[in-house]
């Protein structure tokens, strides 16, 4: 019987060669049959008007071959909610949570009963009667309780002051009886001040135990809707058993154990469900590839029709158990090293030096790449005593920087780093045609938590990021810009290139936010500081390795 998830292509596949490797979710050039895969669920996408005004989603396709040898594919998306009517047989859900039936469903209303009864008490419009009087007279009994307390030090100063008028003209006698006297004055002015005290935490009490009665059943039902979601959630990450080629099963809580509590949503990304229908029915995974298709969200950089790399936040540890067992193609990130490259050095003295890095060479090295600016700086100066790197540059961007040879050099640049006395320029190439000549790009930035190293315009909690732009020249397909970063924040210039309020044209070659080319077409090209020394003004200047055709 045939499968009716197994999409078989529509076009013609006999002259497509089968793909020797899995494809490496996180970072990929997609196989010509997934991208034929693609194009083929788009057709369907287009013609069933699917547009998802509100908000587009990411939709995952996986080439796979049955048991009798066949090709075809299979379609999902992320997340579990769909409108409308499907175009496709897109694959069911690791489990479904929006079953009617379900116990998600009915732990959904209890969870709703819970919060519209806590809505209830907290609206009651008693409660909010009490709360507000319990506010007023706290108020009011601040305010008669200072004002009697000034007053008792007004009288305790003017008795000290009676004292000491008296005490040389009053005979002992007469002195010991005025004295009695203010003593007895303080003592009576002490008890009226408790017994008003007394009176008002009275008054308070009654009215606090009157509005504990309602917080005390809020606090309750709080309790009981903490427990229950606690429940809950862990019936819903029971359901999510994922599959790997071996037969092998982890459950959600298993997979994410060694790094914490699993995020919202996980398992229910495009290409955990397609593996996981892959594995249960012995299909033979072959190639994958995931692309957006709607409106894209304000915060994130999608294009549709583009192809990205799986989520590192919600499917990285979940897909480290799915795809043990298959052959996979190796990180293209790893591989693109600067191993053959040299670094130019443009200036050396005892306490610095400037440097221009090439493309391709980490600053700093990672777990799985050692090569970088700084060991090899570690090399060339092993008696430095400095931390070297001034400041750095990604990895894909080339360019010059700055190495400080001592602890004081380090730290004189660094504040010049933090004043945003140095001067830094940029130049780039542009994908598309800009329609104007300068400006500048103010979008605040953070990480994107589930897609790191990713970054996101976040205009509620993001940093501040200001970019200064100008046009250098352009041809119909390409710009030529140079940028003055006035922050320095992570893939600052790229995403201000590729963000629609931004230039809205990705930077050359980048891959997270673009399309693949030679090289990421970015380079840091000038830099003016202050050297640590002699406090001299230098500048320096280092053309970049790439230029853009002109048509005249």
């Amino acid at each position: 019987m045939q499968d009716s998830f197994f999409i078989k292509f529509k076009s013609d596949i006999s002259n497509y060669k089968l793909p020797e490797k899995f494809t490496f979710p996180f970072s990929y050039e997609p196989h010509p049959l997934t991208e034929l895969a693609a194009n083929e669920l788009q057709e369907s996408l287009k013609a069933a008007e699917i547009k998802n005004e509100i908000s587009g989603k990411m939709y995952g396709v996986l080439v796979v071959q049955n048991e009798i040898g066949e090709i075809g594919f299979l379609a999902s998306f992320s997340g579990q909610d769909y409108e409308g009517e499907p175009p496709v047989n897109f694959v069911p859900p690791i489990y479904n949570r929006l079953e009617i039936e379900g116990f998600y469903k009915k732990g959904e209303k209890d969870l709703g009963k819970i919060n519209r009864k806590i809505k209830e008490l907290e609206e009651d419009q008693n409660f909010k009667n009490l709360m507000h009087e319990l506010k007023e007279e706290s108020k009011r009994s601040n305010i008669q309780l200072k004002s009697e307390q000034e007053k008792k030090q007004k009288a305790k100063a003017i008795r000290k002051e009676k004292r000491e008028e008296v005490m040389v003209n009053l005979s002992p006698a007469a002195f010991d009886k005025l004295d009695d006297q203010l003593r007895k004055e303080s003592i009576n002015e002490d008890y009226n001040y408790k017994k008003l005290n007394k009176s008002w935490k009275k008054k308070i009490a009654s009215i606090q135990s009157k509005v504990a009665v309602y917080e005390s059943q809020i606090q309750q039902l709080k309790k009981d809707r903490k427990k229950k979601s606690t429940q809950l959630q862990k019936q819903i990450f029971d359901q999510y058993q994922f599959l790997n080629i071996k037969g092998k099963r982890k459950s959600l809580e298993e997979v994410f154990e060694p790094i914490g509590y699993p995020p919202s949503g996980a398992g229910d990304c495009a290409l955990p469900k397609l593996l996981q229908y892959a594995f249960a029915n012995q299909y033979k995974p072959l190639a994958m590839g995931e692309f957006w298709w709607g409106k894209a969200p304000k915060s994130e950089l999608r294009k549709e029709g583009r192809f990205y790399p799986a989520c590192s936040g919600k499917c990285k540890p979940i897909l480290g158990h799915m795809l043990k067992g298959l052959h996979l193609e190796e990180d293209p990130l790893l591989q693109y090293t600067a191993e053959d490259k040299v670094i130019e050095t443009l200036y050396e003295d005892e306490q610095i030096a400037v440097i221009v890095k090439p493309a391709g060479l980490l600053s700093i090295p990672s777990k799985e790449i050692k090569d970088s600016v700084l060991t090899r700086m570690e090399k060339k100066y092993p008696k430095a005593t400095g931390p070297l790197l001034a400041h750095r540059l990604d990895k894909l961007t080339s360019g010059i920087m700055l190495i400080s040879k001592d602890l004081e050099s380090h730290k004189f640049l660094q504040q010049q780093f933090m004043d945003k006395t140095i001067q830094k320029r940029y130049c780039a190439v542009l994908e598309g045609k800009l329609n104007r000549k300068e400006g500048k790009v103010n979008l605040p930035l953070a990480v994107d938590e589930d897609n790191r190293p990713m970054q996101k315009v976040d205009f509620e909690s993001g940093r501040k990021a200001l970019t200064k732009w100008k046009l250098i020249s352009q041809n119909e397909e390409r710009s030529m810009v140079t940028f003055i970063p006035v922050t320095g924040r992570t893939h600052q210039l790229r995403v201000h290139s590729a963000h629609p309020q931004g230039l809205d044209s990705p930077i050359m070659g980048d891959t997270l936010y673009g399309n693949k080319a030679e090289r990421l077409m970015l380079h840091a090209e000038y830099i003016r500081f202050k050297h640590p020394g002699n406090q001299e003004l230098m500048e320096f200047e280092n053309k970049a390795p790439f230029g853009l055709e002109v048509n005249q």
